[in-house]
């Protein structure tokens, strides 16, 4: 809620951080869906095949469609993905460890490469133009769309970061984490690892085509390379970096990659990559349980104090 208040509050004073804002939490929520993989002690690097799928789902319902309302976007690019997970989820879930790491990777890069070769379909690498939405139908100037995007995407961050959290603490979300402590117990006591792991996957690919989409509208244009492995491994590392242990750690570890990287570019255009790198190790080696988990020491001191 702190997050939420800080994403609406700060572009008020700094307008051009909301268009930072919102390519955090797009992020952050495709960072959420690993971040769930990751407790059952599966690491996907090739969940941006599902941020392309939310992306390129609301460029083609507003092309081809003809649906151009904001809600009704996230709606379907939201439901495109979760279909998507649960199809490639049912193939990719019979596998563990490097394996399902690595099929994860191989089908986003086939994706890719869809994406870039079908021209006539896709745009190629020039990719596709995603016009302003209307919101409840009505058309609004860019600015002020930009401004009902932020507010939206802030909504949507809290609602998805509530229901996850109650997702985790179900008997459903704790199978998940026993998987990664003993999937043959969890068997003997007759529940389906597959299962619960399915679910998982189709989660978090709703998660990231709902990301995408927000990216989508928020840029206004959508390219392959949304699922290219770089991305991919990005959203790892954004898990890893805010921490694993809640579901606040996704945001703020995508809020602090974004802010790192814009100002690192703003103020040193030339090493700014070293700055970004820099700033990660720091928080790897003396952050083990990423910066949600140093709030949570920190928290505790408090209390303790």
């Amino acid at each position: 809620l702190i997050l939420a208040a800080v994403t609406l509050l700060a572009p008020l004073a700094v307008p051009w951080l909301g268009f930072v804002f919102s390519l955090a939490i797009g992020k952050g929520l495709a960072a959420l869906g690993i971040a769930m993989l990751l407790r059952g002690g599966l690491i996907s690097i090739g969940h941006a095949l599902y941020v392309a799928v939310g992306a390129y789902a609301t460029a083609f319902l507003m092309r081809s469609a003809g649906i151009n309302d904001l809600f009704l976007l996230f709606i379907c690019a939201t439901l495109t993905a979760t279909l998507a997970g649960l199809v490639v989820g049912a193939f990719v879930v019979r596998y563990r460890a490097i394996f399902f790491a690595m099929l994860n990777l191989a089908i986003s890069m086939v994706f890719f490469t869809l994406l870039s070769k079908l021209y006539h379909l896709t745009g190629g690498t020039d990719g596709m133009r995603v016009a302003t939405p209307t919101v409840l139908g009505q058309a609004l100037s860019r600015g002020t769309f930009d401004l009902v995007l932020q507010a939206v995407s802030v909504a949507l961050m809290v609602a998805a970061a509530l229901m996850s959290d109650r997702y985790l603490k179900s008997p459903l979300g704790e199978a998940l984490s026993a998987i990664h402590t003993n999937e043959v117990r969890l068997e003997y006591l007759g529940v389906s690892a597959r299962g619960v792991i399915l679910v998982a996957y189709t989660i978090s690919a709703a998660l990231a085509g709902l990301g995408g989409a927000i990216t989508a509208v928020a840029i206004g244009h959508v390219v392959p390379e949304l699922s290219y492995w770089t991305l991919s491994g990005q959203l790892v590392l954004i898990a890893v970096l805010g921490g694993i242990g809640g579901v606040p750690g996704a945001f703020i570890g995508a809020f602090f990659l974004e802010l790192v990287r814009t100002f690192a570019a703003d103020y040193a255009a030339d090493a700014w990559n070293a700055i970004v790198g820099a700033s990660l190790l720091i928080v790897i080696f003396f952050l083990p349980d990423g910066l949600y988990g140093l709030l949570q020491r920190l928290e505790k001191g408090k209390r303790a104090a």
